[in-house]
């Protein structure tokens, strides 16, 4: 992208990385972090897309589900308007967003809330424990340059989509099917991770022996078979008959209930 053809500055950038201070006050069990991030970067959009339609596209795409590590948030966010300001096709701009919100939340959770903070706290802790002032102090310096680290983030996040724009323009639509295969392999591994439903029914086949339906049937065959089945369901519900979240929710707290209480599931 040409420097004539640029219209957000540093400012412009700061000020982004400056509002994902407040990216979780809007965080929601139907979109995640999604409403944080599009409050993130509604200024800079707004002096981007002129067309209402172009901002109201941009928008849209911003409150689908996301969820990512907070200290990241800036820069993913910096990378997307970098693609935002270019005019990329909004499918590439999806597809960036799906492939690298997960694996940044892995790599910040990794990082930060399992290895940084959790052996400073281990080192303060033993300092305040003896009486040293300087563990409560330094652990408050250690997490508040991790928390303002968001800034320099934003604007690494920024430059390298600027840099990588006319990689993304020669492949892109490699890029968006490689992100949506990514994209797609991610939710199936979450779903086998964090879904789980099974039935509890056991099939008599001769005096002392039953065959569990679950453990030697559905699993053998096709393990987690039973919560992609019902997510499928969830996800054609939604998006296809527009049933709401929170029916869906309602429905299969019903559904689980009802299976335990009639000692199905």
């Amino acid at each position: 992208m040409k420097e004539s053809n640029k219209v957000l500055t540093k400012k412009d950038i700061t000020y982004l990385a400056l509002r994902s201070f407040f990216v979780v006050i809007m965080f929601n069990y139907q979109r995640m972090m999604a409403p944080g991030m599009t409050f993130m970067q509604i200024p800079a959009l707004k002096k981007i897309h002129k067309n209402k339609e172009d901002l109201a596209a941009a928008l849209t795409d911003n409150m689908e589900f996301i969820n990512t590590h907070p200290n990241f948030c800036g820069f993913l966010c910096g990378l997307l308007l970098s693609l935002e300001e270019a005019k990329e096709d909004r499918s590439v701009i999806r597809g960036v967003k799906t492939a690298l919100f997960a694996p940044l939340a892995g790599i910040g959770d990794a990082f930060f809330w399992f290895t940084l903070l959790p052996i400073m706290a281990g080192i303060c802790g033993s300092f305040a424990m003896s009486g040293n002032i300087l563990g409560p102090i330094l652990f408050f310096v250690v997490y508040m340059l991790v928390f303002f680290l968001r800034i320099p983030l934003t604007h690494f996040g920024y430059n390298l989509g600027t840099k990588s724009l006319g990689k993304i323009g020669e492949h892109a639509a490699i890029i968006s099917r490689c992100a949506s295969i990514m994209g797609i392999t991610i939710i199936g591994g979450l779903i086998a991770t964090y879904v789980s439903l099974g039935v509890s029914i056991a099939i008599p086949l001769s005096e002392g022996f039953t065959l569990d339906l679950q453990t030697g049937v559905l699993d053998l065959i096709f393990p987690h078979l039973l919560p992609a089945l019902y997510v499928g369901l969830l996800y054609y519900l939604l998006k296809k008959k527009n049933v709401s979240p929170v029916a869906l929710i309602t429905g299969t707290f019903v559904v689980v209930l009802l299976g335990a209480f009639i000692g199905i599931m």
